[in-house]
């Protein structure tokens, strides 16, 4: 049998992503007419980290796009933390506002798991707040991070049925690879989180149906690390110099994940590309969560997006 050519072998994030915005933005087109309710996304930033402003002002776009109300604070860097949290005191007084995510990383000295525990875990879209990852540890409802969720999506959509198969996360966090193993073990698959301390990584990478990247190390996972036929999750992004001299001289970077993309297509059957993989996906989730966060705030049953 042929080998399937490189572009069969990649997982197209971007359509994925946009075929998710699209139902949660007919979805939520249905909540307004049939109940004039209007997903409400609020987005806090301090300071003026520049990858940060763009980040809000793509979430703001694409929360205005699906039929959403969009607010967002723009706080300077010299905020205090009393400040911080008596706007997150009033955002999750808002009955117009359903979801409330904090851009971080917060400049100093403002305390970020403070302030992440403040909002009101029913508007905790991003799904950091220790009350849902405790809802998603015993399988009761709750908001999922927005990046594990988004690879099980990918994942749902291109292998179908996930049960029985043996799942390795490289990555311990409690933002990816926490959630992502509960999140596997809800889909019957045989689950082991790898991290620094694991002996023989190697040799556990081979033995996964799935492997998830979310460790933040350039091209960690290398080719002969990869099981034959395996589906390759690559959740990192980071930047290196470019490969071009002249460029790299000039200090340009260029993107890559955790993952050795080009090796990982001739061994995997199934890679996610680093950019255009999990990243248009965790925005998608985004959407999604605040969608459902209105929902449940109305005592509504959402409407399943995720099939």
């Amino acid at each position: 049998m042929a080998e399937a050519p490189d572009h069969a072998r990649r997982i197209d994030g971007r359509a994925i992503a946009e075929d998710l915005v699209r139902r949660v933005t007919e979805a939520s087109a249905r909540l307004r007419s049939d109940h004039g309710i209007q997903p409400g996304l609020a987005v806090v930033i301090v300071g003026d980290d520049a990858a940060s402003q763009i980040y809000v002002r793509n979430k703001g776009e694409r929360t205005l796009a699906a039929g959403m109300r969009s607010d967002t604070h723009r706080l300077s860097a010299d905020t205090t933390q009393t400040q911080l949290l008596n706007l997150i005191a009033n955002l999750n007084a808002d009955p117009g506002i359903h979801g409330i995510l904090v851009q971080l990383p917060l400049p100093a000295p403002l305390d970020a798991a403070q302030v992440l525990d403040a909002i009101d875990p029913d508007k905790d879209v991003d799904g950091f707040h220790v009350v849902n990852a405790g809802r998603l540890a015993v399988g009761l409802p709750g908001l999922v991070p927005c990046t594990p969720a988004g690879a099980l999506i990918m994942l749902k959509a291109t292998l179908g049925e996930l049960s029985g198969l043996n799942a390795v996360i490289v990555g311990r966090s409690n933002i990816v690879g926490k959630p992502m193993a509960q999140l596997l073990l809800a889909q019957d698959c045989t689950v082991t989180v790898a991290h620094s301390r694991t002996r023989d990584l190697l040799g556990l990478c081979r033995s996964a149906d799935i492997l998830v990247a979310a460790v933040g190390r350039p091209e960690m996972i290398r080719g002969d690390w990869i099981k034959p036929g395996a589906t390759v999750i690559d959740v990192g992004i980071n930047r290196v110099p470019s490969t071009d001299p002249t460029k790299a001289a000039e200090g340009r970077t260029r993107i890559v994940g955790d993952v050795a993309f080009q090796e990982a297509l001739q061994v995997a059957d199934h890679v996610t590309p680093v950019p255009g993989g999990v990243g248009p996906m965790t925005i998608a989730c985004l959407l999604a969560n605040t969608y459902v966060a209105a929902c449940r705030a109305a005592g509504l049953a959402p409407e399943v997006l995720d099939a």
